[in-house]
């Protein structure tokens, strides 16, 4: 250039494995999928490419489009997406990451999924079909005959977009349907009415405010009966190929996950078949919800991991003041403090795929650990991450402010998976029902607390602490955020004395349950050994 020189400036974080990471590596192994160790590694390097990381960006800066009607005034309701779109569809599908481990009999194959899920970290919007498609198929066995013709469907690995008849296609994906306008997560409130025909099937009238994602085949939805809320599946075609009546009225216009397509419909006669007994609506969706949740806890323990790496690969190659970033004191405060909320959030991640594993094959202690255990860490990973990934984009100065970056976008992506399957106080409030219904959760999840028992004073003190809190009945409600961050913190400092790198345990349980902590990132006391952390949390780059 005629004007200067273009000199200390960070090469693109690009030619990596998404998958080297140990924290997640070693929790696959703990949780028994060791064995899908080469396919984690080789979708994390396809993620750490240029070209998977460019699909991710077009898909965000092109979203997608509704079509309502052809150029002939027939009623369409198409959602066109980016070519981008379906690059990442198809990598997530034929890898498996949608209902692929209900077909899967080996052992730790929800782990797998769960650890494929989380390297897969290039965009966030495309994930949200991925998961539902996931979380369906235990919903949809509550009715074994509509199991029995859809779920094959929802577990091949086949990408096959484009409205058809479902039974005509290769492979399915799945939505869910389920909050009004009046209602949000308070679903007993929706009015959409279902009413029987002498056919077996039902006819839907109403609307959703949040129908998410519209372009696929099959949705589960709730509606009104005589016998009061019920689930019910819809398809997007009916077996004769004409279109079911679901207007998709608007696209919503969201803050982040610009690539996914989140409509508002309206069911218009709607035809639909029952899933489960009439006024258990609610009971049978709760397993897709948990499913769901599981997600938004590997979601965002993948963009606190994606936020770390880039932070310190920043740190790693730009010079501030004479010396590199990653070099000086309070720059390395920060990315051991962001490394150690990242590493909390993988180990707990694992532990959860790989109860959700149990449970699905019988383990009752382990379904029992998994109700707790996910209440509180869809509660509060979800909630660490905006302020995490506000932080590592602060990491990178100016450069992180601007869109190039791809900064911008994981920060706009962050608050969702908090208010995704319930916000805040609806997941601190089912943590509250849960232990007041299930005694035998309780005592799973502080069975599992109690493993790291004598390991660490800090940690045994703040499990007593927790404990105590749980006897004070009379404003239980007003303190449930508080007690689900405690029960979330000592259920992280267990797993990390258990399993964790010992600097990093060490790290956690000074800051995050003895509190020496500041009220911001980078306040880690010292003396702890941050040279391990940081390690750990920079990429490699061949």
């Amino acid at each position: 250039m005629t004007t200067h020189e273009v000199f200390n400036q960070v090469p693109p974080l690009a030619g990596h494995d998404l998958a080297d990471d140990a924290a997640l590596l070693d929790g696959l192994a703990r949780e028994g999928a060791g064995w899908a160790a080469p396919e984690v590694h080789e979708l994390g390097v396809l993620a750490g490419t240029e070209r998977a990381q460019e699909w991710g960006r077009l898909a965000n800066e092109h979203p997608p489009v509704l079509r309502t009607h052809d150029r002939y005034g027939h009623r369409v309701d198409e959602v066109e997406f980016h070519p981008a779109w379906h690059e990442l569809m198809n990598v997530a599908v034929t890898r498996g990451l949608h209902g692929a481990p209900w077909a899967d009999e080996r052992e730790g194959a929800h782990v797998a999924r769960a650890a494929k899920f989380y390297a897969w970290r290039v965009d966030a919007g495309h994930g949200c079909p991925i998961s539902m498609t996931y979380a369906a198929v235990p919903a949809l066995r509550q009715s074994p005959e509509l199991a029995a013709r859809y779920e094959p469907l929802l577990a091949k690995t086949e990408y096959d977009f484009g409205l058809r008849a479902p039974l005509t296609k290769n492979a399915l994906l799945a939505g869910m349907s389920m909050t009004e306008k009046q209602g949000g997560s308070d679903v007993r409130a929706n009015t959409t009415t279902a009413t029987a025909h002498a056919d077996g099937t039902y006819r839907l009238v109403g609307h959703k405010w949040f129908t998410s994602a519209p372009m696929c085949d099959l949705f589960l939805t709730l509606a009104q009966t005589a016998g009061g809320l019920t689930c019910f599946l819809v398809p997007r075609v009916l077996p004769d190929g004409t279109l079911n009546p679901l207007r998709l009225m608007r696209l919503k216009d969201k803050l982040g996950n610009k690539s996914n397509a989140s409509s508002e419909v309206e069911y218009d006669n709607a035809v639909a078949w029952r899933v489960g007994d009439e006024g258990r609506g609610v009971r049978t969706i709760i397993e897709m919800v948990n499913m769901t949740r599981l997600d938004c806890v590997i979601g965002a323990a993948a963009g606190m991991r994606q936020g770390l790496i880039t932070a310190a690969h920043h740190a790693a190659h730009r010079k501030a003041f004479g010396a590199y970033l990653i070099d000086q004191p309070l720059m390395r405060n920060v990315l051991a403090d962001l490394a150690v909320e990242s590493e909390a959030a993988t180990v707990l991640m694992t532990r959860l795929a790989g109860a959700t594993d149990r449970s699905v094959r019988g383990d009752a202690s382990e379904s029992a650990f998994k109700r707790l255990g996910l209440a509180v860490s869809k509660y509060w990973v979800c909630k660490r991450w905006p302020a995490h990934s506000a932080e590592a984009l602060e990491c990178l100065g100016g450069n992180g402010y601007v869109e190039e970056s791809g900064m911008p976008r994981l920060f706009r992506e962050s608050p969702l998976n908090s208010i995704w399957e319930g916000s805040g106080n609806v997941a601190a409030l089912d943590l509250l029902r849960a232990m007041a219904k299930e005694p035998q959760a309780v005592e799973a999840f502080f069975g599992e607390v109690a493993l790291a028992a004598g390991a660490d004073a800090r940690l045994d003190a703040a499990v007593t602490e927790v404990k105590d809190s749980l006897t004070d009945l009379a404003t239980i409600e007003l303190r449930a955020r508080r007690i689900a961050e405690r029960m979330a913190l000592v259920l992280q400092g267990s797993l990390l004395v258990r399993h964790g790198h010992p600097a990093v345990a060490d790290a956690f349980c000074a800051t995050r349950l003895a509190g020496d902590w500041g009220g911001a990132y980078g306040t880690l006391p010292a003396g702890l050994d941050l040279a391990p952390i940081i390690e750990r949390a920079t990429p490699k780059i061949p």
